[in-house]
Order: C-alpha cells, then sequence, then structure tokens
C-alpha cells in the first residue's frame, strides 16, 4: 500500500503562485512514476503533470507546462507541483497519484493510488 497525503492548496490571486506537495509513505515508490491531476466542478478529472522517480523525466500538459513545474525530493518522498502565473481555469482540487510500474503518461485510470485532493482557488 501507498499513502498520499497532498497539501499546499489554497486561495490565491489570479498571476500568483502556489506550491503543492504530495508526501508519500508506505511501499517504497523507487521505481513509480507520480502525477498530479486536477478536478474542477461539473468535468472530468484532467492530467497536469508526472514524473518518473528514478529518472526524473517529466511530462506536462500543454496548458500548464510554462507555468507548472513537477519535481521530487528524494530524502522527503515528497513530489511537489511549482504553479506559477496562476489563472482562474486553474481553480479545481489538485490531486497527487502513483503508477506503480512506472510509465510516464497522463491516464488517469492507469494510477494505482491517490491522495485526498487539495483546493486550489484562484481569483480574479
Amino acid at each position: 500500500q501507498v499513502a498520499l497525503v497532498e497539501s499546499g492548496g489554497g486561495l490565491v490571486q489570479a498571476g500568483g503562485s502556489l506550491r503543492l506537495s504530495c508526501a508519500a509513505s508506505g511501499r517504497t515508490i523507487a521505481s513509480y512514476t507520480m502525477g498530479w491531476f486536477r478536478q474542477a466542478p461539473g468535468k472530468e478529472r484532467e492530467f497536469v503533470a508526472a514524473i518518473r522517480w528514478t529518472s526524473g523525466n517529466t511530462k506536462h500538459e500543454d496548458s500548464v507546462k510554462d507555468r507548472f513545474t513537477i519535481s521530487r525530493d528524494f530524502a522527503k518522498n515528497t513530489v511537489y507541483l511549482q504553479m506559477n502565473s496562476l489563472k482562474p481555469e486553474d481553480t479545481a482540487v489538485y490531486y497527487c497519484a502513483a503508477d506503480l510500474i512506472g510509465r510516464l503518461h497522463g491516464i488517469v485510470d492507469e494510477y494505482d493510488y491517490w491522495g485526498q485532493g487539495t483546493q486550489v482557488t484562484v481569483s480574479s
């Protein structure tokens, strides 16, 4: 089992920044891919970014690649999502997820473990 706990969400004005954290515990995540997803009210959950734990290779969704950056800290077993130049349309619940096989992708149904989510609200 892997437990994922997100933190760092909140209310921010448009143009501001937030850094989300996802702390992982339980089984070793050395071979995993960690992903960030988001879900706005009335919409489906969508991919934001992913990182392969061992190689550090990343993938970002096109609409955020110039503003968001995913990274990881080995010592803290934590994945981060640095979000800059936030827009009202970034408002959503943000979820951290783990793919045990370690593929770098954004397919929601193929991630094995999920956190509880953290709310990000961007005001205009």
